[in-house]
């Protein structure tokens, strides 16, 4: 008899999910986690009375956390406390000029009103048609596996009203927003988010363009930070029984004529269970766990050709102030064309960007308690490649981090680098390091088309039988709705075929 019925590698939040998910089905399940800590990039940190958050800083596209729990016999809104966020979030332009985005619709069609009318009632005519495709979206193709063709054609025929949008398929963010936007500023304003996928607008497919709406159907924070969402997922899980392992890294996946039989731990400990659920990334998973040898030459040639995805630096800072900020997220941003620039010139190149962009996540807006009494914290998400020539992210991270301060107090938090009193820079290395996330690619792959839905890495091995794959490198991607997803699928389908 094995040891388990289910093991779970890596206790991030697609790991998680699958785990409590199958535990909650009968299943004996442990999930086995490298670090000390759960979450992966979902996750909270403490340092000198400062909460910081790793990675993620907001919740939004709730449906998938809202499946997940009803699941798991509960609510959401019962397991984690959730802080509204409104306004959705602020901008600083490049000429130093701000607004804000209310949570209302209406409204902030009177807001991009104000710089152009037309792209004001372009805006409504936008927000139906991308939130309609979003809702139909996550219900059948974002919750649903594709993991071969015929699983695609049933998604259509299942949901026959996704075919209108086919158009953002074809198209990449830039052309959908193009398409419905004309004023430049109204366009720098709504085009960053698409950035989220990892890509730059000329790249990003045009099904991103959703995320320019998607927090208008809410968007949320966790009090006590985000790791509250993976704690609740893990007491949900324990309730039926699911174990948790830390600092206990597979080094091993053991295969026998192209079956799963356990794992092996990198203290050459051996557990068995004839079903493997992997929360790490596929290139990992198939390269290394699971090892060539075991592979046909096509998926072994397949997994080779994946391109990871983009990493980011982050600095967390605690203030001894609060920062002149109007909302929990701000985008300091630039046109399209500067990020398309950026990507295909200088980050190709290994360079830093010479423009200050990102995003600026301000958790004490929203949950005073992630700071001693009277300050805060920021989390301060920019681009910058893994290979680096200007610097070395070990050596110089505490340079780079004051350097990247002393700019944005010049060009739009003012005071910020005077106000500092804790710094946490963590770089692409440091992913890497601490998440075992290759080369810090924290949306696992690429999320271009080429590498999307039916082209990803799929969620039930065509190639190992008891193995299954759920976190960012599979369908539907990176970002928290989308790992949860694939933990929901993940468990679905061991369920069905297991």
């Amino acid at each position: 008899m094995a040891d388990y019925d289910v093991i779970v590698i890596g206790a991030g939040l697609g790991g998680l999910t699958a785990g409590a998910l199958l535990a909650g089905k009968g299943r004996r399940t442990l999930v086995l986690e490298q670090s000390g800590s759960i979450g992966g990039c979902c996750s909270t940190y403490e340092r000198e009375g400062y909460r910081f958050d790793v990675g993620a800083t907001i919740l939004e596209i709730m449906r998938p956390f809202e499946i997940l729990f009803q699941r798991l016999g509960t609510s959401l809104w019962e397991e984690v406390k959730l802080e509204p966020c409104d306004p959705v979030y602020g901008i600083i332009f490049p000429d130093g000029s701000r607004l804000a985005y209310p949570a209302s619709v209406e409204e902030k069609a009177e807001v991009i009103s104000r710089i152009s009318p037309e792209d004001g009632r372009a805006w409504l005519e936008y927000a139906h048609y991308v939130g309609d495709f979003m809702r139909k979206a996550v219900d059948s193709f974002f919750l649903g596996p594709v993991n071969g063709m015929p699983d695609m054609a049933r998604i259509f025929l299942r949901e026959p009203r996704l075919l209108k949008f086919l158009p953002l398929f074809a198209r990449s963010f830039e052309d959908v927003m193009r398409r419905f936007f004309k004023d430049e500023k109204v366009l720098d304003s709504l085009s960053y988010p698409g950035k989220f996928c990892g890509l730059p607008p000329a790249l990003a497919p045009g099904i991103f363009a959703f995320l320019s709406y998607a927090e208008h159907e809410g968007v949320y924070f966790p009090r006590g930070g985000m790791i509250a969402l993976p704690e609740a997922v893990r007491r949900c899980g324990e309730r039926f029984g699911m174990q948790l392992l830390l600092n206990a890294r597979v080094e091993k996946v053991l295969v026998r004529g192209r079956r799963v039989e356990g794992v092996r731990l990198a203290d050459g400990m051996e557990m068995t269970s004839t079903v493997v659920v992997s929360d790490v990334n596929a290139r990992t998973l198939y390269l290394e766990m699971v090892g060539e040898e075991h592979l046909p030459w096509l998926p072994r040639y397949g997994i080779k050709s994946y391109r990871l995805s983009a990493s980011a630096p982050m600095i967390n800072v605690g203030l001894d102030r609060r920062p002149p900020l109007d909302a929990h997220h701000t985008l300091i941003t630039e046109s399209m064309e500067k990020m398309n620039e950026y990507w295909f010139g200088d980050m190709r190149k290994g360079l830093l960007p010479r423009e200050t962009f990102g995003l600026v996540c301000f958790p004490t807006f929203s949950d005073p308690s992630m700071a001693p009494e009277g300050h805060h914290v920021l989390n301060i998400v920019q681009s910058g490649p893994y290979g680096v020539r200007e610097i070395d992210w070990d050596r110089d991270k505490r340079a780079y981090g004051e350097r990247q301060l002393e700019r944005l107090s010049k060009r739009a938090i003012p005071g910020l680098a005077d106000h500092v009193t804790v710094m946490d820079v963590l770089t692409p290395r440091d992913y890497e390091r601490r998440l075992l996330l290759p080369e810090g690619a924290i949306l696992g792959l690429d999320m271009d088309l080429p590498s999307s839905a039916v082209f990803r890495p799929a969620a039930r091995s065509k190639s190992i039988r008891g193995l299954y794959l759920c976190g960012a490198s599979t369908h539907p991607g990176g970002g928290l709705p989308s790992v949860t997803a694939s933990g929901i699928i993940a468990a679905d389908l061991v369920g069905k075929y297991e």
